[in-house]
């Protein structure tokens, strides 16, 4: 069976995925029940697991998705040290704006255009570095983990939202990070994962904000790390329905293992790689190859007639055959992000099928060079 959903986020949901494995959601139970919190402490050493996290970082579970657990991360730990936010897309422009304008930290920011990323050498390791491992909007990923350094002062807080259980983590590099279950795994929305390193936890205990802290960002109790966070008891109620979907996923992962997620996300990027190769008209988003992401794909127009177009054209062209795309039910939700320069952007993680790909990626061509024919 076709499957057109192309979202980067909520993104597809697994192969074979159906409302029966949610049969066992423990509905109408308190979180807190022994069967709630049972699930909880699954789905929260399935992760680890997977992921290979070491054994010494915590991970938990937290409300309102990557946003809320990144947020949560940066007025917890965030202070102490000078700050340097890297900025190659729009959601890392918005943590620069909440590092600068909400908490007034007066960060250094190191940005680079749609399609380009900052020079990663520049980055001062005495300061906290904020980033993400791969922009979602501009198809843009890390080259690798190794500009980080393993001797640096302060901490490596990373948005990997749509990079783990698609792309490799050195965990020896990463101090915070955070996703939501929504994106590689194609989970439902509203829930966050963070994932703290021993270095993270002793910034929390021995720094105290000098802002306020909402409840659901309090990670302290008794001046110290409160560990229940990680271990079942969440801070707030979650849906037990979205806990039972993502311990569905889980447990497909688990069998294809964290390998065979990240070759299924690559082989997706392959094919789309492969029509690029052989059309003129157009081309990634990303500048290189070694930064091109295999998740959020993103791809523009290059042919000369559409580049003279004025920008609200452009979209507009865009639209329209992304509007005709979904309506064959061929590929929904591609057009770029309301923010990224007008273009096409497909998810194509784990979850996602290369015929699927494929069949997305000859129904553009069709569609696309037909309307560019007549510009």
């Amino acid at each position: 069976m076709n499957n057109p959903n192309f979202s980067s986020g909520p993104c597809s949901k697994r192969p074979g995925w159906n409302l029966n494995v949610l049969k066992d959601a423990a509905l109408g139970r308190s979180h807190r029940s022994s069967l709630g919190k049972e699930k909880l402490a699954r789905a929260i050493n399935e992760s680890k697991k997977l992921l290979e996290v070491p054994e010494d970082y915590f991970l938990g579970i937290l409300p309102a998705s990557d946003t809320g657990a990144f947020e949560l991360a940066m007025w917890s730990l965030l202070g102490p040290r000078p700050v340097t936010v890297l900025v190659w897309e729009s959601f890392s422009e918005g943590w620069a704006s909440d590092v600068s304008k909400e908490l007034k930290l007066n960060p250094t920011i190191l940005k680079a255009d749609y399609g380009k990323i900052p020079d990663l050498n520049a980055v001062n390791w005495s300061h906290d570095v904020i980033f993400v491992a791969n922009g979602t909007t501009s198809g843009v990923k890390i080259p690798d983990w190794d500009w980080i350094l393993p001797s640096r002062e302060g901490l490596a807080i990373c948005d990997a939202t749509s990079a783990v259980f698609a792309m490799p983590v050195d965990w020896s590099k990463v101090d915070v990070l955070t996703y939501s279950w929504q994106k590689c795994l194609g989970g439902e929305a509203a829930h966050g994962i963070l994932i703290l390193s021993p270095r993270a936890v002793e910034r929390i205990e021995s720094y105290n904000p000098p802002w306020p802290m909402p409840k659901i960002f309090r990670l302290k109790k008794g001046g110290k790390l409160n560990q229940a966070i990680f271990n079942s008891s969440t801070i707030n109620t979650p849906s037990m329905l979205c806990v039972e979907d993502y311990l569905d996923v889980l447990k497909w992962a688990g069998e294809i293992g964290l390998n065979g997620l990240m070759a299924r996300s690559l082989a997706n990027l392959h094919i789309i790689e492969d029509w690029v190769g052989r059309t003129g008209w157009i081309d990634f988003l990303a500048e290189s190859a070694e930064i091109r992401s295999n998740t959020s794909v993103c791809l523009k127009i290059t042919d000369d007639k559409f580049q003279t177009m004025p920008g609200k054209d452009k979209t507009a062209f865009i639209k329209d055959i992304a509007d005709i795309l979904s309506k064959k039910n061929i590929a929904h939700d591609i057009s770029s992000y309301k923010d990224a320069p007008p273009g096409f952007r497909l998810w194509c993680g784990p979850t996602v099928e290369a015929s699927d790909v494929k069949r997305a990626i000859d129904g553009l061509e069709k569609v696309c060079s037909k309307k560019l024919r007549k510009l």
